[in-house]
């Protein structure tokens, strides 16, 4: 069996810009329109049944708000067979260049 990986918020500047990558974004619409990391997409966690499949070739690379739900995420996604990453901390810890912030 594998072992869930997870990540530094200062590590995940490294998977804002990889094309095998997908940044979710676990947080609630309104707390992403507010501020994400660059390339996110939100999918908030309450949501996340809904969503049946990801790109299978992509790292998914989960946060929320302090990281608890991205490691439940990612444990759920990496038991159905996908590469995962959970970050530690979460959003809050985040303090990365690929910070966006709307006005």
């Amino acid at each position: 069996m594998f072992q869930l990986e997870t990540i530094s918020p200062k590590m995940l500047d490294y998977y804002v810009d990889r094309r095998d990558s997908l940044i979710i974004d676990l947080r609630p619409e309104e707390e992403y329109a507010v501020s994400h990391v660059r390339n996110a997409i939100s999918v908030p966690y309450d949501t996340l049944d809904e969503w049946e499949t990801f790109p299978r070739g992509k790292i998914l690379v989960f946060y929320c708000d302090r990281g608890g739900a991205s490691m439940l995420a990612a444990k759920k996604y990496m038991k159905l067979g996908y590469r995962v990453r959970s970050v530690i901390g979460g959003f809050l810890a985040y303090h990365g260049r690929n910070l966006v912030i709307s006005a």
